[in-house]
Parts: C-alpha cells; structure tokens; sequence
C-alpha cells in the first residue's frame, strides 16, 4: 500500500513532525514518519535513523555516533537519498526543516521521479532555493516562524502543508494520453528549427521544449533519466560552451549521460554553439576584453566562440556521443548554427564553423550505430528541421 512519507530531524523537530503526520492522517492518508536526525529522536517514528544510517556505502556508524555534526548530516544526506531510491511504497514525500533537515531531505527529493508530490517545508523556503529544487519539481513551503516548537502560526503552515500533500496523493494527474514524449532543445536563435520540428511531430509525439538554459538541458536529462522520455532531438547544445567558457547559462560535466545511459534515440546538432552567454557587459571576465559581443538585450550579452574555442567544444561533444551505444544521429548545417550565424549577421564565420564540424566528425567515431551527416543548409532552413525529421523517425523505428 502506498504512503505519505513524512520526514524530518525527530530529534530537533519532533513536536513538529508529529503534529504535521497527525494533521495529515487525519485525512484518512496512509502516513510513514521518518526520521533523518542524528540523534535520540523525540517522538515515536515509524522508519528510525539507524535504519535509515544503515544505507550509507559504510554502514550506519559512518553516519551516527559522531561529535562531528557536519560530517554526520552530511552522511545522513548520502543515506536518505539511498533509503529514498529504495522504497517502492511512496505516494507522496513531506518534509521539515532548517538548515540541516533541508539539505538531507531535500537532496533525496531529487533523487525520486519527476511527477512523484514533494513538498519541503522549510526556514529557508523565502531566499534562493537552486540548492534545494535544481531541476526537479520541490515545492519549497516557507515555515515563516522558526522551527523550535509549535505555535499559532506554525499550526497554521503545517496544517495547510498536509492538506497540500495529502490532496497530491489522493488525486495523482490523469496518465498521459499514450503519445511517447520526446524532449528537444531550443534557444531564440534557433527557434524556426525547433519549432517546424515539434509541428512535424506533434501529432505522433509530446513534444517537450527546453530553453537551453543550462537548468534546460538539465532538466530535459533528469527527464530521460527518470524513463519518460523515448527519444531526444537536441539541436541547441549551446550549453556546452557556456561550461568550457565561463559563461552563465552552463551545461554540466554530465551532458549527454542520460542519452549515454539510457541508450535513446538522438538526433543532435550544432545550435548556437557560436555563442557564449553572459548577463550586461560590466558582468564579462577582464580576459575576454576585445572579442565580439553581440547584444541579446540590456541584460544579456553574446560573445562570439573562436576557431580554437569550436576546437574545444566540438571535440567535447564528440567524445561524449562516442560513449552512446544507442542510435545517434548528428546533424551539420554548414551554412550557420543560430540567427546570428548567418551570411551577412553578426556572428557568421565560417572558418570557425568548420573547426568545430571538422571536431565534431574526427571524435564521435561514427560506426553503424553513430551516424554524422553534413548538410548544404542553415540550421533555421525549414529543409533542415525536415531532415531532422526525418532522422529522428528513421533511428527510432529501430
């Protein structure tokens, strides 16, 4: 039977973990209280820290008994999120904290399966939660007052966080309508691409679109990961240069794991790897004083890759699909890889380009499996988004 899992430190936060898996059975849910803290818990719990301990790689002394809190929350952190991946019983996750309880709590969260209702309620819900949500889909909850016993406001939050819970677990979202979903990657200086693609596809697939925001790319990888995604049509890889450069819309080392691992059929290209991304002009390193800045907006700045710099990104994403066994299929478009890489536009250079296709060819090691085709088009033509098409279709019927 599935739970509602409610977890927190019953060691700091007992009187407050009692009162929220109370107001949440009272709903008629199935409740499990668990317990992350790492010391003697206040309350009664259903799944005890010891057990919980117990799923660290070096068993459960590595995570109690310690004078050292840091080392021990931080080994809680490792043990939740391996007791978490291992429960097949879950309908919901709730959790409470400060500090400590947050980043435990949340960093298993992560782990669960997108879709699955998590909600942390949390003394640090109101500043910048990236540390705690990254790309999944957390619903951070402030808990305003402290958590340092109950009181007449933090009844209040509490209720209305099991009633927000307890509603999640009884009416899940509908399943999807059948369509297999694929995820594709966009950037305004390749949304003519992305968009005649999705429009060819719609019919057959759901088609997710990513803005290719570093968080984007993440997202759409959490998503392949998680098993919901039968394919992926990654046309914008800019990312990929915002890592290697400096810039701050960043990929991270793991672009492509998923595809890697999950042996998907991709479709990939070159989308705006001529650019790397930073926020106004003050906001760009002393070292790239002099190149080519192109401005996006008042708040966003463009700086031009170089030959050395295609060099370096091309050989980055070719090494990373040489490690994918499953059907990939890398498309070229030697006329231009974004609006701005266009004859006459601001960012055309085609010298640079053939760096990075010449990089791209000589390390993805195409075999029967990995497929690179060069095309006589730009990458917004509407005969290369039918190509793309058509790639996609051809390597995901097999």
């Amino acid at each position: 039977m599935k739970r509602i899992y409610v977890v927190g430190t019953a060691d700091t936060k007992g009187e407050e973990l009692a009162f929220l898996a109370d107001a949440i059975a009272a709903t008629g849910a199935n409740v499990c209280r668990v317990d992350v803290g790492t010391r003697d818990a206040t309350v009664a719990v259903d799944i005890a820290a010891k057990e919980i301990a117990g799923h660290h790689p070096r068993g459960h002394s590595a995570v109690l008994g310690s004078d050292d809190r840091g080392a021990a929350v931080a080994g809680m952190d490792v043990a939740f999120t391996r007791f978490i991946q291992s429960r097949n019983d879950i309908s919901a996750v709730i959790g409470i904290g400060g500090g400590g309880g947050t980043s435990i709590i949340t960093s298993g969260m992560r782990a669960l399966p997108l879709g699955l209702p998590k909600i942390m309620v949390s003394t640090l819900a109101s500043g910048d939660t990236a540390p705690y949500v990254d790309v999944s889909d957390i619903i951070m909850m402030p808990s305003v007052t402290d958590m340092a016993g109950l009181n007449r406001l933090s009844r209040v939050v509490l209720h209305n966080a099991a009633q927000a819970i307890a509603g999640m677990a009884a009416s899940p979202a509908p399943p999807p309508d059948g369509k297999p979903s694929i995820g594709l990657t966009m950037f305004g200086v390749t949304t003519p691409c992305v968009t005649a693609i999705a429009d060819q596809l719609r019919t057959a697939y759901d088609c997710m679109v990513f803005h290719a925001t570093g968080t984007g790319g993440r997202s759409m990888e959490k998503l392949a990961d998680s098993g919901l995604l039968s394919g992926v049509i990654d046309i914008t890889t800019t990312e990929v240069c915002d890592m290697l450069f400096g810039g701050v819309l960043p990929a991270t080392q793991d672009r492509f794991g998923a595809i890697a691992r999950g042996k998907l059929p991709y479709v990939g290209s070159v989308g705006a790897l001529d650019m790397v991304n930073f926020w106004a002009p003050s906001t760009i390193p002393e070292r790239y004083r002099g190149r080519l800045f192109y401005e996006h907006n008042p708040n966003v700045t463009l700086m031009r890759t170089t030959a050395q710099e295609c060099r370096a990104i091309g050989e980055w994403i070719g090494a990373k699909l040489a490690l994918c066994d499953g059907p990939v299929h890398f498309l070229i478009p030697e006329k231009g890889v974004s609006a701005l890489d266009i004859e006459g536009g601001a960012f055309f250079d085609p010298q640079a380009d053939a760096v990075l296709f010449e990089a791209i060819e000589h390390t993805i090691k195409p075999n029967a499996n990995r497929r690179v085709t060069r095309l006589p088009l730009h990458i917004n033509d509407p005969e290369f988004a039918k190509a793309a098409v058509a790639a996609f279709l051809d390597i995901a019927r097999h």
